[in-house]
């Protein structure tokens, strides 16, 4: 396995200067590291926020083989704006709401229905799910997984730590065994930003190796921290050759909006521009005098009066033979849907749907938007699946290691659907149900019992609360005959039915 062994240069951080259209902005080095690099190229190693990194210890290494990389890179790029903007510009941008509420609605809607265990082996683990439910609630998990959707919004990383609480190294591998996390052991889990980490050493030798690429472990404001027990979420990974530019983040949604954003502010300063001085009006009058230097003072004061006057009750005074006062309007005419076509860009980047992201509901007649809602649930399991599945697994071994010192493979973490039906979608599926009970009951398929099982797991079926094995008396057919023996005797006529008793 080959290591990077040539050091990476340092360099000295200098505030500078960054212009832009409104006015200079002063900005640290730092914050534009990455974007903005030395000799014109933004391809290099990212740069930790001094004291992450231990005092002694070069931040990632960089050999021949990296600098060919960015070399590479640097020409692929030529002419482009795509580079890693840097956490502490990340950072600025979230305060704006156009780019936090995009993260934020992601993560919100991941973790809005949040899941459930369920069991996939024979017997009753009822009670065992429900001391792991309130363990899962205890830790915060939910709310622990939406900070960590959130840095991966904002950032294009997110980390949970995993304390153990029992004084172990976390510079160790923490494996997940009953030794390294016997029954009572007090977990913990907590956010850390990735402005406070930087990553250590991994393999860049061998593609086929299941570290490539991968960090063993992280730097941690001046400590070493093994990655498993710094759990890194990533939904946007880049091409290995970018991960070190990037600190091994991925891209920000932030980043991804930045030319949308910058859209849609300019376009909507200009129609408020436009909005404000839409009217203007006209004099025409003699110009003759004011041109040749003369008697402009009280053709000046006439204007400054009409400006300071100037209201729907105003008057103004003309000559009748020389002078003549007009109204010049723009259009107006096409502005709203233009703003709010920069507006729906911003959707567009992210997949979020309007009435989602910025509660607008589409126009139009018998206009409906169940459709696109659903495309983006199916959005929202998809990006379950790829950043929270593997860490959910992870933290749900660990708590029943911690709650009763073994792993039961039956034990399974479901997410929620996200879709809901209204209450006669609701009516018309319990419907559907109870008539495919009662056809398998009748063909011999199931018993009466199992449904009743059924109806007792589903918590919207209005009957969980019942007893399993207390089944009703089945109602008596028209024409069946009642099992009771002195109800079936035969009487002296030969009829069925009680005697008379005389």
């Amino acid at each position: 396995m080959k290591w990077f062994s040539k050091p990476a240069q340092q360099r000295r951080i200098e505030p500078v200067i960054v212009a832009n259209d409104e006015k200079p902005l002063k900005i640290s080095a730092f914050a534009l590291d990455g974007w903005q690099a030395e000799n014109g190229t933004p391809w290099k190693v990212a740069q930790p926020l001094p004291g992450v990194v231990p005092a002694g210890a070069a931040p990632m290494a960089m050999d021949d083989g990296l600098s060919n990389l960015f070399s590479y890179a640097q020409l692929a790029s030529q002419g482009t704006e795509v580079s890693f903007p840097g956490f502490p510009l990340l950072a600025e941008l979230a305060q704006r709401p156009e780019y936090r509420h995009i993260s934020e609605t992601m993560a919100r809607e991941m973790t809005r229905k949040w899941g459930e265990l369920i069991t996939t082996g024979d017997g009753d683990k009822a009670d065992k799910i429900a001391q792991l439910t309130a363990a899962i609630d205890n830790h915060n998990l939910r709310d622990k997984f939406y900070l960590a959707s959130v840095h991966d919004g904002l950032f294009g990383r997110g980390h949970l730590f995993i304390d153990t609480g029992r004084g172990d190294p976390v510079s160790a591998r923490l494996p997940v065994s009953d030794k390294s996390i016997p029954v009572g052991t007090k977990l913990r889990f907590s956010n850390v930003e990735p402005i406070w980490t930087y990553p250590n050493g991994y393999n860049s030798n061998n593609p086929l190796a299941a570290d490539f690429y991968r960090p063993h472990s992280w730097f941690v404001m001046g400590q070493t921290v093994d990655s498993s027990r710094l759990l890194t979420f990533v939904s946007r990974s880049l091409p290995d050759m970018l991960k070190p530019a990037y600190g091994f983040a991925g891209v920000s949604l932030s980043q991804m909006a930045i030319p949308y954003v910058q859209n849609w502010l300019r376009t909507r300063q200009s129609v408020s521009d436009m909005l404000h001085s839409f009217s203007t009006m006209v004099l025409k009058t003699n110009m003759a005098a004011v041109l040749q230097g003369g008697g402009s003072a009280s053709l000046i004061n006439r204007a400054q009066l009409y400006n300071q006057t100037r209201d729907n009750r105003g008057l103004m005074m003309v000559d009748f033979e020389t002078e003549a006062l007009e109204n010049v309007s723009a259009p107006l005419g096409g502005l709203d849907k233009l703003q709010a076509q920069a507006q729906e860009q911003m959707a567009s980047v992210s997949g979020i749907p309007l009435v989602k992201l910025l509660g607008i509901t589409p126009s139009g007649l018998n206009v409906s938007s169940d459709g696109e809602i659903r495309v983006f649930y199916d959005t929202i399991a998809a990006a379950q699946e790829i950043l929270f599945t593997d860490h959910m697994r992870t933290c749900l071994e660990l708590i029943q290691l911690a709650e009763f010192g073994e792993i039961d493979p039956d034990i399974k973490w479901h997410w929620n659907p996200l879709w809901q039906l209204d209450e006669a979608g609701e009516a018309a599926v319990r419907k559907t149900d109870a008539d495919t009970d009662i056809e398998l009951i009748d063909a011999g398929v199931i018993s009466p019992e199992e449904a009743r099982q059924r109806l007792a797991a589903s918590p919207g079926s209005g009957y969980n609360n019942i007893k399993v094995n207390d089944l009703p008396e089945p109602p008596m057919q028209d024409g069946a005959e009642i099992d009771d023996a002195e109800t079936n005797k035969i009487d002296e006529h030969g009829e069925a039915g009680a005697t008379s008793g005389v």
